[in-house]
């Protein structure tokens, strides 16, 4: 009998699709690991990695990774001159965008609509109101500077590192700033407050805070989050654990905007 090669011929043995079905998030598997694994200490910070001057299309570029899959992507542009209907300007404007990757989340791809659109809008407002005090906006009358982050993977704490990663794009377009603006998230799963949550630790959180600080004026320029129950002094602490953090951070990026100078110079 001819064989028909339109087709493909399947394997001799199979098994039922049942043997190879994932696990459910709320199944017992992952409440066994999770419960198995070690707690970790709630003041460590995840490891982070930083490198700016990545994109030529930009006059300034960031890239900031976690341990655990964050990955955000910035980019700077300007001083442009702002088309200001009617008199003139005082300072200079800073507009913040703020774009999750279609494939940033785990699971299936979330279907574009006006709940995403708007979740993202309230991002770059939290960016904004967090850059806005690091930038010499007085320096750029009648200008305006763009700052785009664009969130890769969400591994937990994104916010945190597109503050960050914004900053360091910021610095390296060459703009005039006081300081950079670290970000440190924190959440308060049942327990005491972790610094640098992962996506799973903010997901069974009942508050979430993320602190943005200029480390070399030890001010802080924004305070996010919001959450249900705790005691104002838990609130106080977990303010002081994010300042903290934020200053451990602070000689990482420092450090990778010498390094981007090194680079250029040595081009």
């Amino acid at each position: 009998m001819p064989l028909d090669h339109r087709r493909l011929r399947g394997p001799d043995e199979s098994q039922p699709p049942e043997l190879w079905a994932a696990q459910p998030r709320d199944g017992g598997g992952g409440e066994a690991e999770e419960s198995g694994a070690a707690p970790r200490d709630p003041c460590a910070l995840r490891p982070l990695f930083a490198r700016a001057g990545l994109l030529s299309q930009a006059e300034g570029s960031a890239y900031v990774e976690l341990s655990g899959g964050t990955k955000v992507l910035c980019a700077a542009w300007g001083p442009r001159e702002a088309a200001e209907p009617g008199g003139a300007v005082a300072a200079g404007r800073l507009l913040c965008d703020f774009r999750r990757a279609p494939f940033c989340a785990r699971g299936a791809r979330p279907r574009p609509g006006g709940r995403r659109r708007e979740a993202e809008r309230e991002a770059a407002a939290a960016l904004r109101e967090a850059l806005e005090p690091a930038v010499r906006l007085s320096r750029y009358p009648r200008a305006r500077l763009a700052v785009s982050a664009l969130l890769l993977q969400d591994g937990g704490s994104a916010l945190a590192a597109a503050i960050s990663a914004a900053s360091l794009a910021l610095a390296d377009a060459g703009v005039e700033m006081y300081d950079l603006a670290v970000g440190c998230a924190l959440c308060r799963p049942p327990g005491p407050w972790l610094l640098q949550p992962g996506e799973a630790e903010e997901r069974g959180s009942a508050a979430r805070l993320t602190v943005a600080l200029l480390p070399a004026l030890n001010q802080v320029s924004a305070v996010l989050g919001g959450g249900r129950g705790g005691e104002p002094e838990g609130w106080g602490r977990a303010l002081r654990l994010g300042v903290e953090g934020c200053q451990r951070l602070y000689p990482v990026l420092r450090h990778c905007l010498l390094r981007a100078a090194r680079r250029r110079d040595g081009a």
